[in-house]
């Protein structure tokens, strides 16, 4: 397994739809298991596919708090097949937006349909951070983040902050010096 590098805000890959897996093969298993490890390393509770510039239909989610408590879910092509009118709201964040929470309102229950690492199709009903979770996740499938739920406002000042945060690493990187070696006499 191996980390794979999150893509974050102002990334225009996050803004993809992502397409439908033709079938579970080993890439797939490979991907997801990538993912998983990706997720835990974060830390975080959900992490979507094109959040690591793969725009394939593919969410991993673990909301155990602990690594006693952890019991992933590996779901493929999922979609919401019902939804309550209940809503509920929850303080959100995400791996690809660093470093900002916000309140977002959702469905209080869902029924997700999905396939599974042995490529059967499944269906599970989630409610609270669970039901919140995976929303959050399928969203990231239609190209969509957890900050479009936000006002106008809030949405720009924090892509405005990310943006300018990319532009600085960006730069930085570029004038990153390689150190001089043993050899050249320094």
């Amino acid at each position: 397994m191996a980390i794979l590098p999150i893509i974050t805000v102002p990334d225009p890959r996050l803004r993809k739809v992502s397409t439908l897996v033709d079938s579970v093969d080993a890439e797939v298993l490979k991907l997801l298991d990538d993912m998983l490890e990706t997720m835990y390393d974060a830390p975080g509770i959900g992490l979507a596919a094109i959040q690591v510039a793969v725009p394939k239909r593919i969410v991993v989610v673990d909301t155990g708090k602990t690594e006693e408590a952890r019991a992933p879910l590996f779901l493929i092509n999922p979609e919401v097949v019902w939804a309550s009118e209940e809503l509920s709201v929850y303080n959100e964040g995400c791996l690809s937006v660093p470093d900002y929470y916000d309140d977002v309102k959702r469905s209080a229950r869902v029924r997700v349909r999905h396939i599974d690492r042995a490529g059967a199709v499944q269906e599970f009903d989630a409610d609270g951070l669970l039901a919140t979770v995976v929303q959050h996740e399928l969203e990231h499938l239609e190209g969509g983040l957890f900050i479009d739920h936000l006002s106008r406002l809030k949405r720009e000042r924090v892509v405005k902050r990310l943006t300018k945060v990319a532009r600085y690493d960006e730069i930085a990187a570029q004038n990153r010096v390689e150190p001089a070696s043993e050899e050249a006499g320094a």
